[in-house]
């Protein structure tokens, strides 16, 4: 008989950039495993440097980055170090993004914009990646973006169980902050035993980004606690006026709950300033000690990362984590 059989063992390794290395080591405790040791350092002129310090031949890789500020280079980092591994003979590459730069920009607006969530799905491919796992993209369509296997995990159900137990006593409302997420807010309400919905009608100036122009509340939320639910939470300036915009009409209370909290700039202090409750994140994105105060509650995304990182490597199903909706 001629040719070679060998069954090789299938071998997990977990790489973590310089963003948050300890949502990755959350991970990969979870896992039962170490982070490949890695040394990464930047040049003079900026450029960055990585090398993984021991063999990553035949394995399969998963590479985990949060793109958070300074955006860019955090980014480039993430694609320098799918190279490495592709150069290095790792089986396979699975990209994980717990939050995905640019995936605001998923479609043209205007005239002569360009579509840089398309963009960044074409540069982890050209660098190497077999497979892109992200949480809460901002628009599911994104999942098309990439050729090849896409595993979108949501963070509502952490959030959601958090609340359920915490407020679940209460008459709630979800609310939308805007009519394009209504369909995140479905999930919420079945997952709290069916609470009503409502959403925020709002207006937006499209030469000024960041910025809201005017609220009116779609839906019945008088006397309710108002769960305020949104993917991300970047200046804050949607969020607050949308929950100010519930309490003028008659919520008795109101709760945020985001899986990503960028918090730029005048974020936290709108939030504390806001007639909030409880702001509840999860840490897909770093939060510094200087940007968390006595409302904001962070939840780990560790668990769900782990989980669906498992199923990946064992050939099974991410989809069985969310009753096969992901």
């Amino acid at each position: 008989m001629s040719g070679i059989n060998k069954t090789t063992e299938k071998h997990l390794m977990v790489f973590s950039g310089r963003a948050h290395p300890q949502l990755a080591q959350e991970v990969a405790a979870a896992l039962g495993t170490e982070l490949v040791p890695t040394s990464a350092y930047d040049f003079a002129n900026g450029e960055i440097y990585v090398r993984y310090e021991e063999s990553v031949r035949g394995s399969d890789a998963f590479v985990i980055q949060s793109h958070t500020a300074p955006i860019n280079e955090w980014i480039m980092e993430q694609l320098i170090m799918i190279d490495a591994l592709k150069r290095a003979s790792a089986k396979r590459i699975t990209v994980v993004l717990p939050f995905y730069g640019y995936a605001r920009q998923d479609k043209k607006h205007r005239g002569r914009e360009p579509i840089s969530a398309r963009l960044m799905a074409d540069l982890f491919k050209t660098a190497g990646a077999n497979r892109l796992m992200a949480i809460d993209l901002h628009t599911a369509q994104i999942q098309g973006f990439f050729d090849g296997p896409v595993d979108h995990l949501m963070a509502m159900p952490i959030l959601a169980d958090y609340v359920g137990r915490k407020y679940g006593h209460l008459d709630l409302a979800v609310v939308s902050p805007d009519a394009g997420r209504i369909k995140v807010a479905e999930d919420w309400s079945s997952r709290l035993g069916g609470a009503p919905l409502a959403f925020i009608h709002k207006t937006r100036d499209i030469n000024r980004p960041n910025e809201v122009v005017a609220n009116r509340v779609v839906g019945e939320i008088k006397g309710r606690t108002c769960v305020l639910v949104d993917d991300m939470i970047d200046t804050a300036g949607t969020i607050t006026k949308a929950a100010d915009a519930l309490m003028d009409q008659g919520a008795a209370g109101v709760i945020i709950a985001a899986t990503h909290a960028i918090l730029s700039g005048p974020a936290v202090d709108r939030l504390k300033a806001c007639k909030v409750e409880e702001v509840i994140v999860t840490n897909t994105l770093p939060i510094p000690d200087d940007r968390r105060f006595d409302k904001l509650e962070v939840l780990s995304i560790a668990p769900l990362v782990s989980m669906a990182i498992r199923e990946v490597f064992e050939d099974g199903s991410v989809t069985s984590l969310f009753d096969g909706k992901a």
